[in-house]
């Protein structure tokens, strides 16, 4: 094992602080890696407070990760010292249901291993990326394309897989109506993806604020949704609705965007649950549905993709002493669009 430097939660209330934490041995299939960049995820926040349920402390948090590969184990054959790669949102999975062998290990139907706050094959909680270097299995590392920055590519790890995989799933193309509600972290990369895609893209944002963001990143179009009229000037419009957004939503009032045959996928995670009235979906043969990241081999085409068309996340890069600060301006919308930590700053 060897000593890293990290941030980690100690409780649901406090801080973030500075510590030590402990990286496995290298097996045969493992990489080393030292992290340069790690994103800041509204998921991590939830999980620092244990809003999402119980969270076993300390915990290092953390699952946008990208660094250059410091060592490999004997057996692997995918990278070498040196390699520019990523790590998203899990480490492990079983690798032998039915989902997993078709690469959806996203959904494997024993649980994957998180990142963070999983239990690793060492037996050990899984620590995350706010730490100066990771161990992961070779077969859940990604290569970091040359075309992409690091501290670009890393929010690509969550929030840009996020939005790729129900883009890809429900196939935005050119001729395809798909919205966007929110402009944050997971809203502006559903964006560029899907101008990437050659869909017509609108923008669904409570205000005009980010409008002029909105529109340089890709959107044809940009409607507040605080003006009531929107909704009925935007009725039956779109043939896929991606809900970024972590906050309560009159989840109807979107349906009713929806063209015959619609579908509104929800990526984001409110607390709360949301209620759907039948009559939202009958009229019109709509569908409500969820996603969430990607598996590996879909994460990796996503990387691609990005390089290809000249993608990344719009990134404010901050120490890890601020990473606290980082979360208060999280929670007050106070960032455009993702922040990412220095790793040198552990």
């Amino acid at each position: 094992m060897f000593t890293v430097n990290a941030y980690a939660a100690t409780s649901a209330t406090g801080p973030l602080v500075p510590t030590t934490i402990e990286r496995r041995d290298l097996g045969p299939d493992d990489v080393a890696i030292d992290i340069r960049f790690c994103g800041i995820c509204h998921s991590d926040i939830h999980t620092a407070r244990s809003e999402w349920g119980p969270t076993r402390y300390p915990l290092v948090v953390g699952h946008e990760i990208t660094g250059v590969v410091r060592e490999v184990g004997s057996a692997v054959t995918k990278f070498a010292v040196g390699d520019r790669v990523g790590v998203g949102c899990m480490v492990d999975s079983c690798r032998e249901c039915d989902n997993c062998r078709n690469g959806l290990e996203q959904y494997c139907l024993k649980g994957n291993v998180g990142t963070y706050g999983g239990v690793g094959r060492d037996g050990e909680p899984t620590q995350g990326g706010y730490a100066q270097a990771i161990v992961v299995a070779e077969d859940f590392v990604l290569r970091i394309p040359d075309g992409i920055e690091l501290d670009a590519a890393a929010p690509l790890l969550c929030a840009g897989v996020t939005t790729y995989s129900p883009l890809r799933h429900w196939n935005a193309r050119p001729g395809r109506r798909v919205a966007v509600v929110g402009m944050g972290g997971l809203g502006h990369m559903a964006v560029k993806l899907a101008h990437a895609m050659g869909a017509e893209v609108t923008v669904l944002s409570q205000s005009l604020k980010k409008r002029e963001d909105g529109l340089r990143l890709g959107a044809d179009h940009y409607h507040a949704t605080s003006d009531e009229d929107t909704f009925t000037t935007l009725a039956g419009s779109f043939d896929l609705i991606i809900n970024t957004v972590s906050a309560t939503v009159d989840v109807n009032a979107y349906l009713g965007l929806l063209a015959v045959d619609g579908t509104l996928v929800n990526v984001g995670a409110p607390e709360e649950p949301l209620s759907v009235r039948a009559f939202s979906l009958i009229p019109a043969r709509r569908s409500l549905a969820g996603s969430v990241i990607g598996g590996i081999a879909e994460t990796q085409e996503m990387l691609d993709f990005c390089a290809e068309h000249g993608l990344g996340a719009e990134v404010e890069v901050v120490p890890a002493e601020k990473i606290n600060e980082a979360y208060e301006r999280v929670l007050a919308s106070d960032v455009r669009y993702r922040f990412v930590i220095d790793a040198s700053t552990f």
